[in-house]
Parts: structure tokens; C-alpha cells; sequence
């Protein structure tokens, strides 16, 4: 499902008003009667009490539309105006016109203590405060009215996204509803599935309120949800070379984990061969483990990490198999970096880098987009941070902008990790995942994904597509292994070891569809 930026959505407005004539009062309409759907069918209407809270804007508008349903379905409703109803234009205007004619209660209350009452016997209470072009810190009796809701515990329906959160970001602007349902109205905003609002949104649902396909669907909006990807069907007469041969160069004294996880996790996730270039007295200690991977020793700097003249020998044979993985647990002794930087340039498969390989490669990142063959990079947002030049901070501010400025600049597909990782592509397309969970925040749960990403490539997909089907399975199998565990406490061992799981489930269709799209309503 296509996302839209706040900008994006004002332009599909304005085209299904101007262009195909679809009245703004009707799209107004829609937008109410898709959140009375979802109220009706989630807590029921009649004889229920409800407060809507209704701003100045369109998104006071639809709360308008909504009381009247509400009234019209026999459910007790009030309404309080935070804002100048003066100020309502065109279809708001209309509804506010309308609701003037009714016997519903209408309040425009002077303190938060003229609310608080009512906020303690209704039943439920409808958002419609502000809609998804704030861009300002909330404050002054919104400020008030947004935390009282929040300490009621009443169940909350937001309109379009919670009040308070940047439609662009999903930043709290200060303070922002926690609601138990939204409904988003034409397609979701990125606020609204970018973390905290997405969390802060409850159970997200989609009204299209009337666009036509051309409009949803276009090819000019570039940021999507992570929507499935087939993996090719295993053949009988596969054997290992034929499921993906990848040179891992990994692991340094003191780092086992990394190397293991990432080779490990390639074979667990359906590829084939995987070959383990990793220092040799780090060799012994993996092997006893991974008793399915090949290893190839090198030579050691005197910190324990490879050297830099094993640089031949490791073009030789990135030359031979189908795909290379540098980085993950290579430590960021000089030498080892410096091997790294080169074999970026001079290796001609596909490359991913992954951990310490990133923080090489940041001292001169402008390495990345000379290569030919495909680039794919898996950052955390500190070594985003590092390849950019920008604070977290930053990046922040505008994640989905500053990935698709980075990844047309470098020429790579970039997985900028986090709650729903962003998948970046060089052709400025985002793809937004939405597996995954907080308990995957764990030392070697990026080299799972990154042995994941791998294996995606070695059974067939392009480079990209296995970076988005790398970066779902992964986050599947974290929450498979979430469901079983709990959150807190589970590794990256739990989070490989449900890999194969996870593909079977993938494969035999019975994963959710929420993992794709939130659901559409109408």
C-alpha cells in the first residue's frame, strides 16, 4: 500500500475535487461514515455516550459528520469545540451548519475544568482535534484536553492520525492522543506508521473515502508499506551452489557471535553455501559451532582482526561465488578497515556491509557509487548517522527523506534498522516494514538479518526484493519468537532458530495480512 506525505495528500484532495469532481463534501462524508463503520463494529452506538472534541479545520469537519451518525444511530453525543468555529471553511462549514440544526450539545469550553466532568461518564471519545498538518508544538487548552484524555483510559477513536503527531514524522509535537483506534482517510500518512505514531494510533485502519486507483496507486508516490514478495519455489533438483554461494568475511579476536550468526543465519534461511573468511585463530571457536559452514582462515593483524594482505585471496574469491557479506564483527582496527574500503571498490558481485564494514566505509562512503554490481547496506541509526555526516537527531527529523537523498547519492539500497525499518532504494522508492518487535533490540540480531538478506539473493530474488524480503522474514521470525518468549529476553539465537519457520509460514500463505497493509475500510 502506497503511503503519502502530509503535502501528498493535500494533492490527491485537491485532484479528486478539481479533476474528478468529487465533491469536498462528499469525501467529507466518506471519511465520517468509514469511522462510524469502524466504532459501530468495534464498541456499538446506540445508547453509548460519546464526546467528540473537534477543532477548527477539516479535521473538525469529519468530527462533525461523525456526530451527526452518531446521533442519527441513537448514541449520546457532545460535542466541544478547541478552536474558532468562525474559522470552518467550505465542506466544515457546511457540517458545522447542519449540526447547528440538531438537538446535540455543543460546548465551547473556556478551561480544561469545563471538560473533565463529561470526560468521566462518556463511553467514548472521538479525536478530531487536529488533523495531520501540524507542525507546531501543541499547547495552551489542546495541550490540556490532550493529557486529560490520556489519564481517562477511555477508549479513544483519532481521526486521520492522533492529535498532536507530525504527519510527516510520526514525532510527538509536544504532547499527541493515545488512541485505541484511527481511521487515516485516503491513504495512511507516514505519521502514521512511523514510530511513536504509529504505536500512540492503536489499530490503524485505511478509507480510501472515494479515490479512484489513480490517485492511490500512482507511480509518483514513492513510499510504500513492505508488501510481500514471492520467493521462487525451491526446484527438486536443487543442490547447494544452486541455493546461493556467499563469502562471509567476518569475525575478529573476541568477536564469535557475529561471524556465526550472519553464516548461520544464511543457512537457516534457505541459501546454500556459505563460506566464512574469518581470522584463523577465530576459526576454531566458530567451527565448533557452525559445523555447516566453510571456513576459510586468514591471517591476522596483531589485534586479532584480518589483515590486509589476505586482499588477493579474498578478490579471488569473491570473484567465484554469487554474492559477498563484509563487516559483521570485523572490529575497527585501522588495517582491517582499510582492507574493507578496498575490497568495496574492487569486488564486481553483490556486496552487502553490514556492522563494523559500515564504519569503515563512512571514513569515504563516496566509494560506493562507482561499483557496478549492487550495494546494499544495513545500518542502526548511529552508523546512519556516521554515513551521512548528520546527528540521530537529524535524521530524525525527516528519516524518510534523508534515505532517499543518502541512497541516490551512494547508489545503494540501504536498510536504515529501527522500529519499522526503513528500506531505502536507488531510485528514491522507501519501503516501510512492519514486522518485527522491540525484543530484537539485541547484539546479533542485525547479523541474523544480515545472513537473511543473503539468502534471499542466493534463492533468486534481485537484489532488492531480497532486501525487503530479508528485512520482513526477520522481523517475522522475531515476532514468532516474541509470541513464544515474551519480549524481553530473547537473542539472536532465539531469532534464527525460527527462521526456517517463518519461511514455511511465508511460503504456505498463512502469514497475516497485517504485516503487508493496514486494512482498508469503506
Amino acid at each position: 500500500m502506497k503511503i503519502a506525505s502530509v503535502d501528498e495528500m493535500r494533492f490527491m484532495d485537491r485532484q479528486a475535487i478539481e479533476k474528478v469532481n468529487i465533491a469536498e463534501e462528499i469525501l467529507m462524508e466518506n471519511a465520517g461514515i468509514a469511522a462510524i463503520n469502524v466504532l459501530k463494529n468495534k464498541i456499538g452506538i446506540r445508547d453509548k455516550k460519546f464526546i467528540i472534541f473537534c477543532g477548527s479545520g477539516n479535521n473538525g469537519g469529519d468530527g462533525l459528520v461523525i456526530a451527526r451518525q452518531l446521533h442519527s444511530g441513537g448514541g449520546h453525543v457532545k460535542i466541544f469545540f478547541i478552536g474558532d468555529v468562525n474559522k470552518y471553511r467550505g465542506a466544515a462549514k457546511t457540517n458545522f451548519s447542519i449540526i447547528t440544526k440538531l438537538p446535540v450539545e455543543m460546548i465551547k469550553p473556556e478551561n480544561i475544568a469545563d471538560v473533565k466532568k463529561d470526560v468521566a461518564h462518556c463511553d467514548v471519545i472521538v479525536d478530531a482535534i487536529f488533523g495531520t498538518g501540524l507542525d507546531r508544538p501543541v499547547t495552551g487548552l489542546a495541550e490540556e484536553v490532550i493529557v486529560l484524555i490520556n489519564k481517562s483510559k477511555k477508549t479513544v477513536l483519532s481521526l486521520d492520525i492522533p492529535s498532536g503527531i507530525n504527519g510527516n514524522t510520526g514525532a510527538v509535537m509536544g504532547t499527541a492522543i493515545s488512541a485505541d483506534y484511527t481511521v487515516t482517510f485516503g491513504l495512511p500518512k507516514i505519521g502514521n506508521i512511523l514510530y511513536p505514531g504509529y504505536e500512540l494510533g492503536g489499530e490503524l485502519f485505511v478509507s480510501h473515502i472515494s479515490f479512484p486507483p489513480s490517485l492511490t496507486e500512482d507511480d509518483k508516490l514513492k513510499v510504500a508499506t513492505n508488501g510481500y514478495v514471492a520467493i521462487p519455489q525451491r526446484p527438486a533438483e536443487a543442490y547447494k551452489g544452486s541455493m546461493g554461494d556467499v563469502l562471509f568475511i567476518a569475525g575478529a579476536a573476541n568477536y564469535y557471535g557475529a561471524p556465526y550468526f550472519a553464516a548461520m543465519s544464511f543457512l537457516k534461511s534457505g541459501g546454500g553455501y556459505a563460506r566464512l573468511a574469518a581470522p584463523k585463530s577465530v576459526v576454531p571457536v566458530i567451527a565448533k559451532r557452525g559445523r555447516e559452514i566453510v571456513y576459510l582462515p586468514q591471517e591476522e593483524t596483531h589485534t586479532g582482526s584480518i589483515a590486509l594482505k589476505n586482499k588477493k585471496a579474498l578478490l579471488d574469491m569473491a570473484a567465484r561465488v554469487d554474492m559477498v557479506v563484509i563487516g559483521p564483527g570485523l572490529s575497527l582496527q585501522e588495517e582491517t578497515a582499510e582492507l574493507v574500503r578496498e575490497l568495496t571498490k574492487e569486488i564486481k558481485v553483490p556486496l552487502l556491509i553490514d556492522g563494523d564494514g559500515l564504519t569503515a566505509i563512512a571514513e569515504n562512503p563516496g566509494i560506493l557509487s562507482s561499483r557496478k554490481a549492487a550495494t546494499s547496506l544495513t545500518p542502526h541509526l548511529g552508523e546512519m548517522a556516521r554515513l551521512t555526516g548528520c546527528s540521530a537527531t537529524e535524521i530524525n527529523l525527516d528519516k524518510v527523506e534523508l534515505l532517499r537523498e543518502t541512497t541516490a547519492r551512494l547508489k545503494a539500497t540501504i536498510v536504515l534498522k529501527g522500529a519499522h525499518s526503513l528500506i531505502g532504494m536507488p531510485d528514491s522508492s522507501v519501503y516501510i516494514n512492519l514486522s518485527g518487535n522491540p525484543g530484537m533490540a539485541t547484539a546479533g540480531s542485525g547479523d541474523v538479518l544480515t545472513g537473511c538478506i543473503a539468502a534471499m539473493y542466493g534463492m533468486g530474488l534481485k537484489p532488492g526484493e531480497a532486501v525487503r524480503k530479508g528485512v520482513f522474514l526477520h522481523g517475522y521470525a522475531g515476532d514468532m519468537a516474541a509470541a513464544q518468549k515474551g519480549i524481553d529476553g530473547i537473542t539472536a539465537k532465539n531469532i534464527m532458530e525460527f527462521l526456517p519457520q517463518a519461511l514455511r509460514h511465508d511460503r504456505s500463505g498463512v502469514v497475516d495480512a497485517k504485516y503487508y497493509n493496514p486494512p482498508v475500510i469503506f
